[in-house]
């Protein structure tokens, strides 16, 4: 069975975005030596721009070959003509109840029951799904997230799109991993106790 882990970036006080959603801010902590961790641990997180840029087009992917997030997370790259961020995953979707049709073959479109669409990938072969973003998709998905992966950099902004919408809940833990970087950004794994 394959996981869906949640790989998001925050703020020390569990911020993903400013409160309209701008994750601009994030972009002044990426550093030479978190660049280099993504590209050697997660070259797959990064889209094909990115991927572009930091010279790894045909690095293979390590963790995920499916990448599923909102209509919110989609949609900068969409204004700036990035129909198919992740052409180089598998498969692409975006949970979205909007848009009538997909802006790009290689994307597909989810629309009705989120859950049962993500049980549904998780039966299938492959490595695992990624849960892009963003806090209101967590929040509907946060029963079948299997893996917390947090980026976490070296700022509290007091106040933003938090990272999930999930509500109050005790839902147990279990730590798997921890890198530090130099630049103070931190890796967290865990996995959800079930």
């Amino acid at each position: 069975m394959r996981k869906l882990t949640y790989f998001i970036a925050t703020t020390v006080d569990g911020f993903i975005g400013a409160p309209d959603g701008d994750a601009d801010f994030i972009y002044q902590y990426l550093d030479a030596e978190f660049i280099e961790h993504l590209k050697a641990e997660y070259p797959e997180t990064m889209s094909g721009p990115g991927r572009t840029h930091f010279g790894i087009e045909d690095a293979p992917p390590r963790r995920f070959d499916t990448v599923l997030m909102g209509r919110g997370t989609y949609e900068p790259g969409l204004k700036a003509g990035l129909t198919s961020p992740y052409g180089h995953m598998r498969e692409q979707y975006v949970v979205s109840r909007s848009l009538a049709e997909s802006p790009d073959p290689q994307v597909r479109l989810i629309s009705g029951d989120v859950a049962a669409e993500v049980r549904a990938l998780k039966a299938r072969e492959g490595l695992g799904i990624w849960l892009c973003g963003g806090a209101d998709l967590a929040a509907q998905l946060v029963d079948e997230i299997d893996e917390y992966i947090v980026k976490t950099y070296p700022v509290v902004v007091g106040t933003g799109m938090p990272m999930s919408r999930a509500g109050f809940g005790v839902r147990p833990l279990e730590l798997t991993g921890c890198t530090v970087l130099g630049g103070g950004q931190v890796f967290t794994s865990y996995d959800v106790k079930r």
